[in-house]
């Protein structure tokens, strides 16, 4: 197995980038939804407001987060944000509580995603795991991903939400995605996970999944 594709969101529920190489830290990708969108209820993402997901997050070259090439804190970057998710929305720093839904990073396999049969930025993954068998990652929950130097250890099975259901490239929206995933998958598709070992991994980088023993009652 080998990592296949590596993706980080700078502005939490705003379009990504992809990656050759990101450093995996125990707080997640480097550069990881440092930044999100809140309105007066809290913390507003692209499950209600989809057109979230027409701008881009990146990263400049000093690690400041930018929306469309401008950066976060700008004029420019909130009129596209409020054009998106309400004249009353703004940004900000994301804090410990708000930043991630579940865990620091989002676990994508090549077999899943094919089996999914649509294109893998509707899961929102930040790593991609190529070489994996038909839906084998449903076995993974407890195991560990070794990468390098890196450890990321999987939790559980991701539970998905509507995000899946908007066109990454037309913003069209499609309910029959999530039904389908339902259906499918039980509602589950890729798995959530931490870093217990921090490290620099690249696309290309061999992956070896470790089998814990189970616990003896």
């Amino acid at each position: 197995m080998l990592i296949s594709g590596l993706w980080r969101y700078p502005v939490k529920s705003l379009a990504g980038e992809s990656l050759n190489e990101a450093l995996l830290t125990a707080t997640g990708i480097f550069g990881d939804r440092h930044v999100v969108v809140r309105g007066p209820e809290g913390v507003r993402t692209s499950r209600k407001h989809f057109h979230l997901l027409g701008l881009r997050g990146t990263l400049d070259t000093r690690g400041r987060a930018l929306v469309n090439g401008h950066r976060w804190f700008s004029a420019a970057a909130l009129a596209l944000v409020k054009q998106a998710a309400g004249d009353d929305a703004w940004m900000e720093m994301a804090d410990g509580e708000n930043r991630f839904d579940v865990m620091p990073l989002l676990v994508a396999t090549d077999g899943a995603v094919a089996e999914f049969g649509r294109d893998v930025r509707r899961l929102r993954p930040n790593l991609l795991i190529g070489g994996v068998a038909g839906m084998d990652e449903r076995t993974w929950a407890g195991a560990e991903l070794h990468i390098g130097e890196a450890i990321v250890r999987l939790d559980s099975l991701r539970g998905r939400c509507p995000m899946t259901t908007v066109d990454p490239d037309t913003l069209e929206r499609d309910p029959e995605v999530l039904k389908d995933i339902g259906r499918r998958f039980g509602g589950k598709l890729a798995l959530n996970a931490e870093i217990v070992r921090e490290g620099r991994v690249r696309v290309g980088h061999p992956v070896r999944l470790v089998r814990r023993p189970a616990a003896s009652q």
